[in-house]
């Protein structure tokens, strides 16, 4: 049985005209020879009436730490979403199953608001799928072995999705967006940046990571377990978008080192803080990383020295975090309202001259660099906010990666 799995996000399902060229998408793969489950998230974004988003905000904000009622509660939009999608496709003429997350046998750990998902049963769905229905599945949802609602957190219909189809053995996986597919940069900001036809799983994984927001980094992870192929595509079009495949796929018949650089991404609103040795206070390090652990304050691009942890952590908490540090004793130093430029490529890892282009950028538009580190298939940068969209045009400019839309 040849299997597919298509998630439709919010703004795929929100009006009557989008779900239809949605439902076509679906036909398509049918006509092809799939069997399909689809995937579907709440209708919209915030202020649309069964968004996510909506819903919580019928909620008083004392109310909001109820995490067990909150996750029913978010679980609502994609039943309505899933059960509205179903009646269009049965008006059309096919036979069609509607699984709440729990009845397609997802099963999750009892963080509400944040679950994992721990095991699936694909039993029923393979079940419906034999019988020919096309089987539409709430995403973002699961439920604890005892039943108890679940929601999967950021990017969770991606999850649920690319879950689905690791438990299915399905021989492909489309993420249906707004987009045209991954863009070397944010076109917003870099006006001639290209769609990618094709990349690897770690390069949209650090590009999701660091701030494209085209799908979850976790749902990436869980389709690379079994090497099942990722399309990144557009409602709106019968383009095939960007392909997502391993780096053994990628790059059969290629040479590496051909394709440098995938794209450059961002992520701000961060602050670095610098926290210096004092010698009265032993194992300085491990006090400072197990004070943030404490707080539950998640650190970045951290540097550490004898006499020195460099780090960077939310705008937001960086009060709580200096109130903790400097009462320990520490010193501290901030450089506040700084972002994380990240060059992100396959074909980095042994190829010499890549950081001294990527300095080179940044230093020919006096962009200072405040710290960066590097990893087999990505470079960061740390630089002041303030510089952000020059360094990301800088960096793209450098590397011709207007040229990729061919790759």
């Amino acid at each position: 049985m040849k299997i597919i799995v298509q998630k439709f996000g919010g703004t795929s399902v929100s009006t009557r005209e989008v779900r239809e060229l949605a439902i076509e998408h679906i036909e398509d793969a049918m006509a092809q020879g799939y069997k399909v489950v689809v995937v579907v998230s709440a209708m919209g974004r915030m202020g649309d009436p069964y968004a996510t988003d909506t819903l919580l905000g019928m909620i008083p904000k004392k109310d909001k730490t109820i995490h067990r009622d909150l996750d029913l509660l978010m679980s609502c939009g994609e039943l309505i979403s899933a059960v509205i999608f179903a009646a269009m496709l049965r008006a059309r003429g096919h036979e069609v199953t509607v699984l709440s997350g729990a009845q397609a046998g997802i099963v999750t750990s009892a963080d509400y608001g944040n679950a994992r998902i721990v095991s699936i049963n694909p039993e029923r769905m393979i079940l419906e799928l034999e019988a020919n229905r096309v089987v539409v599945v709430t995403g973002f949802q699961g439920a604890t072995p005892d039943g108890e609602t679940t929601t999967l957190g950021r990017g969770g219909s991606d999850t649920s999705a690319t879950a689905l189809g690791v438990a299915l053995n399905a021989e492909l996986i489309d993420i249906f967006t707004d987009v045209d597919g991954v863009m070397t940069a944010d076109p917003r900001i870099v006006e001639n940046a290209s769609r990618l036809h094709q990349m690897t799983y770690a390069e949209i994984s650090n590009l999701a990571y660091y701030g494209a927001k085209v799908i979850h980094p976790r749902a990436v992870e869980m389709a690379m377990q079994k090497s099942i192929p990722i399309r990144v595509r557009s409602t709106h079009s019968k383009d095939p978008g960007t392909l997502v495949t391993s780096g053994a796929a990628y790059f059969e018949g290629r040479n590496a080192s051909d394709h440098i650089l995938t794209g450059v991404t961002h992520s701000s609103h961060i602050t670095q803080l610098r926290v210096r040795r004092v010698a009265e206070i032993t194992n300085f390090q491990t006090t400072v990383f197990q004070t943030m652990a404490k707080l539950g304050i998640s650190v970045d691009f951290f540097n550490i020295t004898p006499d020195e942890v460099v780090y960077t952590i939310p705008n937001q908490r960086v009060e709580q975090a200096l109130g903790a540090l400097r009462n320990i004793g520490f010193e501290v130093r901030t450089v506040p309202d700084v972002a994380k430029i990240a060059a992100v490529g396959a074909g980095i890892h042994g190829v010499v001259g890549v950081t001294a282009m990527i300095v080179e950028a940044l230093s020919e538009e006096g962009i200072e660099i405040l710290q960066s580190a590097d990893s087999n298939t990505t470079i960061w940068c740390l630089v002041h906010d303030k510089d952000t969209v020059r360094a990301v045009r800088a960096i793209h400019d450098k590397f011709g990666l207007h040229t990729l839309g061919g790759v």
